[in-house]
């Protein structure tokens, strides 16, 4: 058995007398005692031997005790050690307040009992020992959850590169003419859950950054109406294959707001599909409408369903972290149970606010999602340009997964390009210098050469002239940043949807 430590206290008095009495009983209870005369030495000892205890008085001869115990609370090497004041003659109230301000634990004045003394500094080690574990536990919370960050990263990558492929080959098969009802709806099911599952990983990465508040927005110019027409495009498959009525109500002008176009996506998707997936007969409503005028317009968006309903004990935590309707245990329903605390984070991102209605199981539900408007944006909002600027360029596909690399080069030669592809960063440069592309789509977790420094070679042996897209299965801000300052002109978050990248061909 391991003998626990002594622990160490120092004591640091100008009185020979006093000092060596204090020692004595502290001794005589079976610490080690260390010694100081002057402030500075007091200083210099704790620096040196690192006391669990240090008793100082408050007069000495250079520097104040006060002052003392201030520095040893500014450095971060002593500022955790327990301080003890004592002192014969700033012995009123004032003068102890003074001195617990500046950071001491304790305060006696002298003359005490040595049985008060021994107990003060037991009192103040036991303190020090609980504050060392939280410490230490907070330490270890602190890289169980860098850990936690790192494995939602690497897991986002590994699973979004398969869907990557899978959501790029499913959208070459709907751009081949079929009669055969069986084959469409093998494609419809196939579409519709893997579009499932990006959404779940995107929730998953999502929630650890809303734990700590780094959800970042990336505002612009945004017409709400049109935005919503693009996530109706994707919630009415999965309407129909329920065999759910999808009533949709939008005003006939746009709705400027400046936001996030990706995240506000997102959050409507969530609350679309959660009203699909709740939902067994009937049908969902979206109705949108203007409220309010001037500075106080904003958006208001109610997604109403005929489903099962929330009960009233569940309805005041719908939007908490793993909050779920459907607490059933087939889970027939599905999720994650965090889609609506990043619906609710998200919104209030954008200065809005969500909130939820239900008259109970069985009678459905509703969400109403608003959002503050400003008037003077549809002024300045460029126009959207309605013709297809694709035509047919010279790309270079660099990936290391060989059925993303197959389907993405499958998918571009449909639409009339020129496609080269590389396995690695190596050969995607030796390539692009060879014969250079006019656009490269470039894996970021490439082996030997990663996609920043594959960016940077270009840049620097090709030039300006190449246009450059990072795909990559890592979403965090950072990444994009990065991306960015290493020279690619887009970041895309795998899987890219055929659509999505349809759009960037024709605005590159």
């Amino acid at each position: 058995m391991v003998e626990p430590r002594l622990a160490t206290v120092l004591n640091v008095n100008d009185d020979d007398a006093s000092r060596y009495l204090v020692s004595r009983l502290l001794s005589l209870a079976g610490y080690n005692v260390l010694e100081a005369a002057t402030g500075m030495g007091a200083l210099l000892m704790a620096q040196q031997h690192r006391p669990d205890v240090v008793i100082l008085d408050v007069k000495l001869p250079d520097i104040s005790g006060y002052e003392v115990c201030e520095r040893l609370r500014a450095n971060p090497q002593t500022a955790a050690m327990a301080v003890l004041h004592t002192s014969a003659t700033f012995v009123t109230s004032d003068k102890k307040v003074r001195g617990l301000d500046g950071g001491a634990d304790a305060y006696l004045t002298q003359p005490f009992e040595g049985a008060e003394l021994i107990a003060t500094v037991k009192s103040l080690l036991r303190l020090r020992h609980a504050e060392q574990v939280a410490r230490n536990r907070a330490n270890e919370l602190a890289e169980m959850d860098r850990r936690k960050d790192e494995f939602l990263a690497m897991l986002g990558h590994e699973l979004r590169n398969p869907l990557a492929a899978i959501m790029t080959a499913i959208g070459i098969l709907e751009r081949r003419p079929t009669s055969d009802d069986k084959e469409a709806r093998m494609r419809g099911i196939i579409q519709r859950q893997t579009n499932h599952l990006a959404r779940l990983v995107d929730d998953l990465l999502d929630v650890s950054r809303i734990t700590r508040d780094k959800v970042e927005l990336r505002p612009g110019n945004v017409d709400l109406v049109p935005l919503l027409r693009q996530v109706l495009q994707i919630a009415q498959p999965m309407a129909d294959s329920r065999g759910l009525g999808l009533d949709v109500s939008l005003p006939s002008g746009p709705l400027w707001l400046r936001a996030d176009a990706t995240r506000l996506e997102q959050v409507f998707t969530n609350l679309l599909d959660n009203a699909i997936k709740y939902t067994d007969a009937g049908g969902v409503h979206l109705h949108v409408e203007l409220e309010g005028v001037g500075g106080s317009a904003q958006a208001v968006v109610r997604v109403k369903d005929s489903g099962i309903g929330i009960p009233p004990e569940v309805l005041p935590h719908i939007f908490e972290l793993f909050a779920q309707a459907d607490t059933s245990l087939e889970r027939s329903r599905g999720g994650l149970g965090i889609g609506l605390t990043l619906v609710r984070k998200l919104i209030q991102l954008h200065g809005g606010e969500v909130t939820a209605r239900s008259n109970g199981p069985g009678h459905g539900s509703e969400f109403v999602v608003k959002l503050p408007l400003d008037p003077t944006m549809g002024e300045s909002a460029p126009a959207r340009d309605a013709v297809d600027l694709r035509r047919g360029r010279r790309v270079l596909v660099v990936e290391d997964n060989s059925d993303a690399r197959q389907a993405m080069r499958d998918l571009l030669e449909l639409w009339g390009h020129q496609v080269a592809v590389a396995p690695d960063g190596l050969q995607g440069v030796a390539l692009a210098v060879a014969q250079p592309p006019e656009l490269a789509l470039v894996d970021i977790g490439l082996p030997g050469l990663d996609g920043y420094r594959v960016a940077q070679t270009l840049r620097a042996q090709v030039g300006n002239h190449i246009r450059l897209v990072a795909m990559t299965g890592y979403g965090s801000p950072e990444g994009r940043d990065q991306a960015l300052r290493a020279g690619f002109d887009r970041h895309l978050v795998k899987p890219v949807k055929p659509d999505e990248l349809n759009r960037l061909l024709s605005e590159l």
